[in-house]
C-alpha cells in the first residue's frame, strides 16, 4: 500500500494500542521500526515479536518520556542501531482521569512532562539524525477540541502539542522535514476501555451511530492515515493537524 522501503521509524508508546498498530503498518511496508515503551516488559516483548516477524530489524527502545535525559539517550541508541531516524511518531500519552478541581500538581506535571516535554525532547534529538524528507507526526485526540470529562489536563497538553506542530513546521521546513498531527476520535484501545469501564460497549455503539461511516474505526485504519504523512509524496503537507474520526465531530451535538 505504501512504498517506504529503507525508512526507519521510532514510535513512542509503540507496544500497545494505536502505537502498535502504526508499527505494524509501517513494518509491513518496509520500515525498520523502534518501539518505545516504559515498563511493561511482557507486553513490550509480545508486541516486539509480532513486529519483528514483519521487520527483522525492529528493536525495542525503553524510556520514560517524562525523563528528558532518558528520552535523549533513547534517541541516540535508536539512531546508532538503525543508522538514522526518518520518521518520528509521537504517540505516547498518560494522565489521571480526574475533574480539574481534583487534579493534583503532580498529575499536571506528569501529563505535561510526558506529552509535551517528551515530545519536544524527542524532536530536538531526532532531527540530529533526520535528513531531507524526514517526517514528524504527533498523535492528538478529540479532548483537544471537545470537552471530555476527566480529560482537562490531557486535552490541554494535546492542544499545546497541536500548537507546537505549527511552530515546528516552520522551524524544520527549511531542512525538508515536515511536521503534522493526527487527531483521532473514538477508538477501541486499553485506554478507552479503562476510561469508559462498564459503559464501554454502550459508548462504542453511541460513537458508531454518530459517525458518518456508521461504525468505529479499526486501529489499522487510523494507523494507515498516519502513514500517509510518511509518504514522499506528502512533502508539501506540513503544519497541519487533521481530524481522522469518521465524521464524529462534524454532527450537531443535540441531533437525535
Amino acid at each position: 500500500m505504501f512504498d517506504l522501503s529503507g525508512k526507519t521509524a521510532l514510535i513512542t508508546g509503540g507496544t500497545r494500542g494505536l502505537g502498535k498498530a502504526i508499527a505494524g503498518v509501517l513494518a509491513k511496508n518496509g520500515v525498520s521500526v523502534a518501539l518505545n515503551y516504559r515498563r511493561d516488559e511482557g507486553s513490550a516483548q509480545a508486541a516486539f515479536e509480532e513486529v519483528r516477524a514483519l521487520a527483522p530489524n525492529a528493536m525495542l527502545a525503553k524510556a520514560d518520556l517524562a525523563d528528558d535525559g532518558a528520552v535523549r539517550a533513547m534517541i541516540a541508541e535508536v539512531a546508532a542501531k538503525l543508522g538514522k531516524i526518518d520518521l518520528l511518531i509521537a504517540n505516547a500519552a498518560a494522565t489521571a482521569f480526574k475533574p480539574l478541581l481534583e487534579v493534583k500538581p503532580h498529575n499536571v506535571a506528569r501529563t505535561f512532562d510526558l506529552s509535551v516535554g517528551g515530545f519536544l525532547a524527542a524532536v530536538q534529538e531526532a532531527v540530529k539524525h533526520m535528513g531531507q524528507g524526514g517526517r514528524i507526526i504527533m498523535i492528538s485526540g478529540i479532548d483537544s477540541v471537545r470537552m471530555l470529562p476527566g480529560h482537562g489536563v490531557l486535552g490541554a497538553a494535546k492542544a499545546a502539542l497541536e500548537s507546537m506542530v505549527r511552530d515546528l513546521a516552520f522551524e524544520l521546513g527549511p531542512r525538508g522535514i515536515t511536521v503534522n498531527g493526527v487527531n483521532v476520535g473514538y477508538m477501541d484501545t486499553d485506554s478507552s476501555r479503562l476510561y469508559f469501564d462498564a459503559e464501554f460497549e454502550t459508548m462504542t455503539q453511541r460513537a458508531a451511530s454518530r459517525c458518518a461511516m456508521g461504525r468505529v474505526p479499526t486501529l489499522e485504519e487510523i494507523a494507515s492515515a498516519v502513514c500517509l504523512f510518511c509518504m514522499p509524496e506528502a512533502s508539501y503537507l506540513t503544519g497541519q493537524t487533521i481530524m481522522v474520526d469518521g465524521g464524529l465531530t462534524l454532527g450537531f451535538p443535540l441531533a437525535p
